[in-house]
């Protein structure tokens, strides 16, 4: 498929059941293993063991792969006083990984490292493969973990998303976001921060790794640097309101689309909604929350519009994002032909279609809910939720003109036609009588 993996492992886990198994108690120093001599030598002869199962793994389903052990990762004692043989990163050394994809090999890496002596030292997995990346600039960096994600402590639930440039101070004061957790965040970000914004880590359980690659939804934990967000309730609140319609009309079908638009911001004055933007309004989503008229309870959203470069940096799972931590249960509509119909679909619990729209819809838990939800639109479609979506005020409006435009031309066509009658008839030897008769119908039939 064109895509590259490269491995790279620690064996933790392993490590803690060999010095269990000795009795010997593993000790950490603000989430790192601490390692002396004889830890390193154990853990030296475990990962060329895990590293190997690893390879021959592979081989056995048909997968060429290549054990880099060494020669890749260079590094500094971290701090020897405090932590012994272990190391930080200070540099990648990409030949032998490239080698092995240039002969179709997948790489399959240690988290070991070497100083300039030839000593070997423990390296953090977690950070040996964020140096990894940096060095690489992969399209997708993906930590497996059985724990499937980080989890908030608190409640127990999975973190699904996190995106840093809101979200890291918050997180990072939170009191049980410490040791690991709180080490693999500061490292991420640190990460990020040396990648493309549109780059992400993905942190899922190994069984999920395909659902991640291959699926808009992904699984597990998402971080990303994301983009932070605005919200505005009223119209007084945006800083320039001509840009705001100017958002509004890009892209938008319809001669008329600007009038529509100010005709659906003069709505907004009088109803209460939410207005999520980023700072150059790439990206713009307004949600009208629930009435007493709402079907099933439904925020609606009334309008989203993003650009290509939001979609392609995530700016779009980021709104929504906000949106599901806002309103537990939302509804909305697009056209059938939308060219990110997938992604709008991965959102939703479910969804209808009717005459070229799709109702989207999450949040809803009875069948009797679902099913009066979807009787309302295939009754009204769009117009179920009145003149509240913008989407279906510049259909009506551009469908509207595309008519009169039709009638135009036809009449146009006919008065030609007309034209061309009386033309010919002047010219033939009728009686002026005869002549007076035609014109006469031939005005009634213009009329």
């Amino acid at each position: 498929m064109g895509l590259f993996p490269v491995i790279i492992h620690g064996a933790g886990p392993q490590m803690n059941k060999l010095l269990g198994e000795a009795g010997i108690e593993p000790q950490y120093s603000e989430g790192i293993r601490i390692t002396d001599g004889p830890t390193l030598g154990v853990a030296r002869k475990l990962f060329l063991e895990e590293n190997l199962k690893l390879v021959e793994a592979l081989e056995s389903w048909g997968v060429r792969a290549r054990p880099v052990t060494s020669g890749v990762l260079m590094a500094d004692y971290k701090d020897k006083d405090t932590w012994k043989f272990v190391g930080e990163v200070n540099k990648v050394n990409t030949d032998p990984i490239n080698a092995a994809i240039a002969d179709n090999y997948i790489p399959v890496l240690t988290c070991m490292a070497e100083n300039n002596e030839g000593q070997l030292l423990n390296v953090n997995a977690d950070k040996a493969a964020a140096e990894l990346a940096k060095a690489l600039v992969p399209l997708k960096i993906v930590y497996l973990s059985e724990k499937g994600g980080l989890h908030n402590k608190d409640t127990g639930k999975l973190i699904e998303a996190i995106n840093l440039d809101e979200e890291y101070d918050r997180y990072m004061n939170m009191p049980w976001v410490i040791h690991g957790t709180r080490s693999k965040i500061r490292d991420i970000k640190d990460l990020l921060d040396h990648l493309p914004r549109s780059s992400s880590v993905a942190i899922i359980h190994p069984e999920s790794l395909e659902r991640e690659l291959f699926t808009h939804t992904g699984a597990g934990t998402l971080i990303r640097r994301g983009t932070k967000l605005h919200k505005a309730s009223s119209l007084s609140e945006f800083s320039d309101v001509n840009k705001l319609k100017q958002v509004l009309v890009r892209d938008r079908e319809g001669l008329d689309a600007e009038a529509v638009v100010d005709r659906y911001l003069d709505s907004l004055k009088g109803k209460t909604f939410a207005a999520y933007h980023d700072e150059g309004m790439e990206a713009l989503a307004v949600v009208l929350p629930p009435d007493s008229s709402s079907p099933s309870g439904l925020a609606h959203l009334a309008t989203l519009t993003m650009t290509r470069s939001a979609w392609l940096s995530n700016i779009a799972d980021n709104v929504f994002q906000h949106l599901k931590n806002d309103y537990p249960k939302l509804a909305w509509t697009v056209k059938q032909d939308d060219e990110n119909l997938t992604w709008f679909s991965e959102k939703a619990d479910g969804s209808i279609a009717r005459q070229g729209e799709v109702l989207f819809w999450y949040g809803i838990e009875t069948p009797e809910e679902v099913r009066e939800l979807m009787a309302e639109f295939i009754q009204h479609g769009r117009q179920m939720f009145g003149d509240n979506n913008l989407e279906s005020q510049l259909h009506r409006a551009a469908s509207g003109a595309l008519r009169i435009k039709d009638v135009a031309q036809k009449l146009q066509q006919h008065r030609e036609s007309l034209g061309q009658q009386t033309r010919a008839f002047s010219t033939s030897s009728f009686s002026s009588r005869n002549m007076q008769r035609v014109r006469r119908s031939v005005v009634l039939e213009s009329r």
